[in-house]
């Protein structure tokens, strides 16, 4: 049978609109259990203790009334609280400073639970203005408030201290044999140059997807790229097997200098956006398609096979256009080299733009003038929030092989060395 607590408006905070009742039994509930549990935590510990006595046989460690009424801010509301004290006389053996008692559920001074404190700057990295807040979450009981001009100015201090030490991390334990790579222009207006972020993705030969590396560079530049490459290197980071990427990037200079024995896989989604543009629009539901029958195609030797016919089609009319394909064949048809599960993976730079859509989110909404840093600090905080729901690449267990040196022919992997080469010379001798 359930019973509802006659008396709820007590449960409110002074002067707040009296919600629902289904909300008042809910907030209700959370107080009488963070109530209860409190209690039991102080009456484990003075058990704990109950045989800890002085020379007169009186216990040190004992109940002390209680603390004032606080209101704590939960998932469920506004709660108010008022927590147990307990009188611990007991002094540290070492230091000789008095013991205290500290409560785990309930940190002293604590105003809002951890997970309302990451939500509200996670609401705000996500779009949401600060000014925002108190309409938008105004019929939450309490979550209006937590987050001023001077908190956000805080967390962006905080969060441009741990955007730092990322960088500083050392990386030699982080074996990467997959990287995208990425120069993104949010959009920010600042009172420095417009912001590039250098962005590098990684897949550990383990297969979770993880942020290499996340850096202010000047619009995408070799020199950038190589300085951002070579503070990797000198942190640790090995050479990746391959690297993903836009052509025009000037990270393939500045990665032929730094890491020359990784291999380049262009971006199909870029290189399609290069190729349409350099086509009618009347020309390109055909170029789409022949275009799709390249990347898509079955296998290295279907795919070749489709660029020469995408060529023998439109190089007579639209040379730019063909050239842009026959140009990077091989960069473009590098993942066929690699196991046919990582091909979905391997053939644009989707993880850092699936990604960065949160990125240019926030960054619509800012107003106002910025830092580079400010604006690096952010996305920093954005990609973290968003790598814990990375799912890893398709059949994980490959990736060490890759790492290994281990072939892989059609998608296929090759159980030993003399099975290649007679896969190779089956050709021939037909």
């Amino acid at each position: 049978m359930l019973t509802v607590v006659p008396d709820l408006a007590g449960a409110l905070p002074a002067g707040e609109a009296s919600p629902s009742v289904i909300d008042q039994i809910v907030r209700e509930g959370a107080r009488q259990m963070l109530a209860a549990a409190l209690q039991a935590e102080v009456a484990a510990y003075i058990a704990e203790f109950s045989g800890v006595r002085d020379e007169n046989g009186r216990r040190l460690v004992v109940r002390n009334g209680t603390a004032e009424p606080r209101t704590v801010l939960t998932s469920a509301g506004a709660v108010q609280v008022t927590a147990p004290r307990v009188n611990d006389k007991r002094a540290d053996p070492a230091t000789g400073e008095r013991m205290r008692f500290s409560s785990a559920i309930l940190p002293p001074w604590a105003r809002k639970t951890p997970q309302v404190t990451e939500v509200l700057p996670l609401l705000y990295l996500h779009g949401l203005s600060s000014g925002d807040f108190a309409p938008a979450l105004g019929q939450f009981p309490g979550t209006g408030a937590g987050l001023s001009s001077s908190v956000i100015t805080k967390l962006t201090e905080t969060w441009k201290g741990e955007a730092a030490a990322f960088m500083a991390r050392d990386l030699s334990g982080a074996d990467y044999v997959y990287l995208w790579v990425d120069g993104i222009h949010p959009g920010i207006r600042l009172e420095e140059d417009k912001l590039c972020l250098l962005v590098m993705i990684g897949v550990r030969a383990d297969g979770r997807k993880e942020l290499v590396a996340l850096a202010g560079g000047y619009r995408e530049s070799a020199e950038s790229w190589a300085d951002l490459l070579r503070d990797c290197a000198r942190r640790g980071m090995r050479a990746p097997v391959l690297a993903i990427g836009d052509g025009a990037l000037g990270f393939w200079k500045a990665a032929r200098e730094v890491f020359p024995q990784a291999r380049a896989q262009r971006c199909w989604f870029h290189k399609i956006a290069n190729v349409l543009g350099a086509l009618p629009k009347s020309a390109h539901p055909g170029a789409k398609k022949a275009l799709a029958e390249i990347w898509n195609a079955e296998d290295k030797d279907h795919a070749q096979a489709a660029v020469k016919k995408f060529e023998a089609a439109y190089s007579a009319k639209f040379p730019k256009a063909a050239a842009k394909i026959t140009g990077d064949e091989d960069e473009l048809l590098a993942f066929y080299d690699y196991p046919a599960e990582h091909w979905i993976h391997l053939r644009t730079t989707n993880p850092i733009e699936s990604t960065f859509a949160t990125v240019r989110l926030r960054t619509k909404v800012t107003k106002g003038h910025g830092s580079n840093a400010a604006g690096l600090a952010m996305a920093f905080k954005l990609i973290e929030s968003a790598q814990r729901r990375w799912r890893m690449v398709n059949a994980p267990h490959l990736v060490a092989l890759v790492r290994a040196g281990t072939s892989f022919v059609n998608g296929k992997l090759v159980e030993r060395p003399e099975d290649e080469a007679a896969e190779e010379a089956q050709p021939e001798a037909a």
